[in-house]
């Protein structure tokens, strides 16, 4: 009998978003294939302690029961450059017994930002999802609509701030118009996202968003359906069939997505024409290659009322809750939930061999 391969399902994390991510790996450790694969739950807290939960514990219950950290008997560390164990227990106990892959559902800083997957790297893991740099541009939204606007892909108009900047209303306004969108940079799933329309909003906006982060990205409205798009792949990435969030709130809000079942509903595929359709799959393939993606991410796009179509962001971890978009966009295509985290697994598994062939010294 083959071998079962272990994956680490890597979740909470001390971002804003670490409830979706508990939500997000209770989803896969339900829809994974258990007759090939074995699941090792590794919690990270709000403080970023790392638990360690063989037993999968961590991710037992319903979705809005609570994960506790309590035992800190649980607490593990990485060993960076260990090949066989390379996680043990601080307590002196016992190490994990070898992992064969990670899969890191951790949304937002601390997470998908390029820090774990460093980390990963030096403990010379293989792990789901884009490497460093994808990860590091996919997440500052500055950086990330930067380089698609010099990749040639249609953008809005947007201003970033760092802290100590002086941010004059009246400019942004002459340079963006109202009413407009302040968030931080460095943060996903609407989170710290306000819309401003006049100077006390503006304030209380930017505000806001810089209690999230140093880095603040102000954006101007767009007037448009708001329409997403999966790509899977390393070297040869596909597109998933686009769908559209159809809000039936001011705008799409963290309460729209996740806490108010009225705030918004799914229409998967999109009702698009063919030619906007192709568009948007080409562009969004187009977009993930110049953002150095790997393994997965979820492109999300404007379509305006003459068929402009506009890229907003990219986000490289997206949710796996049962109503997240990039699981079921695949699965309107034609990849069921459970061939998709097989096929991300084995997307990380080629990656880590071609990068294991490359020479690191003369």
């Amino acid at each position: 009998m083959r071998k079962k391969l272990r994956v680490a399902l890597l979740f909470g994390g001390k971002s804003a978003e670490h409830e979706i991510s508990l939500i997000s790996a209770r989803n896969i450790a339900a829809a994974i294939n258990k007759n090939k694969y074995q699941i090792v739950a590794i919690g990270i807290d709000k403080q970023g302690r790392w638990h360690l939960d063989q037993g999968a514990r961590l991710l037992l219950g319903g979705e809005k029961d609570l994960v506790e950290f309590a035992d800190a008997r649980n607490a593990a560390a990485i060993i960076p450059g260990k090949t066989t164990t390379p996680m043990v227990r601080r307590s002196g106990a016992a190490g994990l017994a070898g992992i064969d892959v990670v899969f890191p559902i951790l949304h937002g800083p601390f997470g998908e930002d390029g820090t774990v997957q460093g980390l990963l790297k030096l403990a010379n893991l293989p792990f789901v999802g884009a490497g460093v740099l994808g990860s590091a541009v996919g997440m500052d939204k500055d950086v990330m609509k930067r380089l698609l606007r010099d990749a040639g892909i249609a953008i809005g108009r947007f201003m970033a701030f760092e802290r100590a900047d002086k941010i004059s209303f009246a400019r942004v306004k002459r340079t963006l118009g109202m009413p407009l969108f302040v968030k931080p940079a460095n943060l996903g799933s609407s989170v710290g996202i306000s819309k401003a329309a006049n100077p006390r909003q503006f304030s209380a906006a930017v505000k806001e968003a810089f209690r999230y982060d140093n880095k603040i990205v102000i954006e101007e409205f767009i007037a448009g359906r708001e329409i997403e798009c999966s790509v899977l792949g390393n070297d040869n990435p596909i597109a998933s069939l686009p769908g559209e969030i159809v809000v039936n709130r001011d705008f799409y809000s963290y309460d729209a997505k996740y806490l108010d079942a009225q705030g918004s509903r799914l229409e998967i595929p999109a009702k698009l024409p063919a030619k906007v359709i192709k568009e948007i799959r080409q562009t969004a393939i187009h977009a993930y290659k110049a953002l150095c993606c790997q393994g997965m991410a979820r492109v999300d796009f404007f379509v305006q009322a003459n068929g402009r179509v506009l890229v907003n962001e990219i986000n490289t971890i997206p949710g796996f809750t049962k109503i997240s978009m990039y699981p079921k966009m695949w699965e309107a295509t034609g990849i069921s939930y459970s061939t998709l985290i097989d096929r991300l697994i084995r997307l990380a598994l080629q990656r880590f061999r071609r990068e294991q062939r490359l020479r690191s010294s003369k």
